[in-house]
């Protein structure tokens, strides 16, 4: 196998900007997923069914079907619909959200269930309304046992993120496929593509592995 550097190097621009727009879709995706998982999550644990129930049911949807469907739903269905066209990099950021939001709401339910009820009950005997409780008394708690499960679905994100390039969101393999389509070569471009997620995904790892021992969890 000769492995061609010139290749690399020539798409070496393009690849850099592919990456960026990775990292950049992959935290959007991450930080939208968590604000609506937490929504999802409260709402898995109502005790009023005409809430449980939908958000059962999204939960449900998009942990059963696959992310590569999930994301050409939105890009040829749902994000038409509201700019009357379609747009790669925000259908992209959106399915990934979506998608991310089903899990991070089973990460919120498992972090705050895993506090003794006790705590629960000993703020309300102080007088301290449920915002309250979950704000000062629950969520940061939980949060700190949330972590390594919030950071194993970061990881998988910047993973995941690779299907985008199904629809042409110009990132990291949009541009690795094509290298090999203008040169017909498999090594320079996936090579290169599978180190860039390696190097990214360690390093997270590494800086997880780091905020959790400050952390103490």
């Amino acid at each position: 196998m000769d492995f061609r550097f010139d290749i690399v190097a020539e798409y070496a621009a393009l690849i850099l900007r592919g990456t960026m727009l990775t990292i950049g879709i992959s935290i959007l995706g991450i930080i939208f997923g968590s604000i609506l998982g937490l929504a999802v999550g409260f709402g898995k644990m109502s005790k009023r069914w005409f809430i449980s129930w939908p958000m059962h049911a999204y939960v449900n949807f998009f942990r059963g079907t696959p992310l590569l469907v999930q994301i050409l739903i939105v890009h040829f269905g749902v994000v038409p619909l509201f700019l009357d066209r379609t747009d790669a990099v925000i259908a992209a950021i959106v399915a990934l959200s979506l998608n991310s939001a089903a899990y991070s709401a089973e990460i919120f339910r498992a972090g705050i269930q895993s506090i003794d009820k006790g705590q629960t009950e000993a703020a309300y005997a102080l007088g301290m309304t449920h915002a309250q409780t979950m704000r000062h008394i629950i969520l940061p708690q939980a949060v700190k046992r949330m972590i390594p499960a919030f950071g194993n679905e970061f990881i998988v994100l910047i993973k995941d993120s690779s299907l985008v390039a199904i629809i042409a969101a110009p990132e990291l393999m949009y541009w690795s496929n094509a290298m090999r389509s203008e040169y017909m070569r498999v090594w320079e471009p996936y090579l290169t593509a599978a180190f860039i997620y390696l190097i990214l995904t360690y390093s997270l790892s590494k800086l997880l592995a780091y905020v959790e021992r400050r952390l103490g969890t």
